[in-house]
């Protein structure tokens, strides 16, 4: 049994129609994933022994010959001194943020960051202030007024694709704002943005040139790579640090040597098949030109990202229109209150490179004769 005020908590959810359920996937057209390239089913790894699991932590015997092979491996393909395998994003973002910091310091972070930034952010010591989503001019005031001249280090949080809304912060602005501050730095999660922008997929910083100037970017394998585990991406003696203060990566199991032969097969596809990353950003064009043909702009944001969002407020109306589209075989999700912000609820699509132009402009048209 539940204590009381746990039932009570549950019943507010039932009452605003925003209680969270699992779904099992079932056989529909795919407007829903984060697999943006449809690795997660194409991926192949040598066929060599692989334990199931890797023992113990990196620190203990967990650590293989192949787990450098592979962060040497990332951190040449996103031109970077090193590169540090996680278990999850998740755990890379509490790693990096909470070791980081101490009470003198100071965070400032995008209103709109993962919860897993947030949730570093609980864990670090440091005094932490939000500016206003995507708003520079507001960060800028932030450290204007809180960056006062001490020793004290500044961490800004931001990512480069955000999650819930298929839009990214004016990157080279960032860079030279955290540049004209003392001891400032930038913290980047690429986690939806690797596989889709740049060339060979390889995220916004590399791909706008601005890479160098970032202290640590944080990328994900579990969306457009198809694989699981997460990366963090900086200097050796970042990685250093890392592996000594880091309490998520120093206190649990490794990654074990199958998982990361997926990512090592990853990266391979976006070396040596970037058509796939161009079919996608192709697909994302075609499908933002339908949303203007068919009169549905103003309820679009606008977003050159596979995620495309499609506001429809309240909780119960944005529920009902996901599940007509689902009955109508297309796999589209609503995103209730309180993950967004009340009065904005939304569809969440996403593209994929696999989706076709028949897909797009068939679930377009019934989007629009059902709002």
């Amino acid at each position: 049994m539940l204590p009381d005020k746990l039932y009570r908590k549950i019943g507010l959810r039932h009452f605003s129609g925003s209680l969270r359920k699992l779904s099992e996937v079932h056989e529909k057209i795919d407007f829903a994933s984060n697999d943006y390239l449809g690795f997660s089913n194409s991926l192949k790894i040598e066929h060599k022994h692989f334990p199931s699991g890797s023992t113990g932590s990196r620190l203990i015997t967990g650590h293989s010959q192949f787990h450098t092979q592979v962060e040497q491996q990332i951190a040449a393909f996103h031109d970077v001194e090193a590169a540090l395998l996680f278990n999850s994003g998740y755990d890379a973002n509490l790693g990096v943020i909470s070791s980081l910091t101490d009470r003198m310091d100071l965070i400032l972070y995008d209103e709109k960051v993962h919860a897993s930034i947030r949730d570093g952010i609980q864990l670090s010591k440091a005094k932490a202030l939000k500016f206003k989503h995507n708003d520079l001019d507001h960060l800028k005031i932030l450290l204007e007024k809180f960056h006062d001249g001490l020793d004290r280090e500044v961490y800004i949080l931001t990512e480069s694709v955000f999650s819930m809304d298929g839009n990214s912060p004016d990157l080279a602005r960032l860079i030279e704002i955290t540049a004209s501050f003392k001891n400032a730095h930038l913290i980047l999660d690429e986690a939806h943005s690797l596989g889709v922008h740049g060339n060979q997929g390889e995220g916004l910083a590399q791909s706008l040139n601005l890479h160098k100037a970032i202290f640590a970017r944080i990328i994900t394998y579990g969306k457009a790579m198809g694989a699981h585990g997460a990366a963090v991406l900086g200097s050796e003696d970042l990685k250093e640090y890392l592996i000594n203060y880091s309490r998520p990566f120093i206190y649990t199991t490794a990654i074990p040597p199958h998982a990361i032969a997926y990512i090592q097969s990853a990266y391979k596809k976006l070396q040596y098949q970037p058509e796939i990353v161009k079919q996608l950003q192709e697909n994302i064009a075609f499908f933002n030109k339908c949303i203007v043909r068919m009169g549905l702009r103003l309820r679009f944001r606008e977003s050159v990202t596979p995620i495309q969002i499609c506001i429809i407020p309240d909780n119960h109306k944005v529920k009902q229109l996901s599940s007509v589209l689902q009955a109508k075989g297309f796999d589209v999700r609503a995103i209730l209150s309180p993950t967004v912000p009340k009065g904005e609820e939304r569809l969440r699509i996403c593209l994929h490179s696999f989706n076709t132009k028949n897909e797009m402009q068939d679930l377009l048209q019934l989007l629009a004769k059902n709002i």
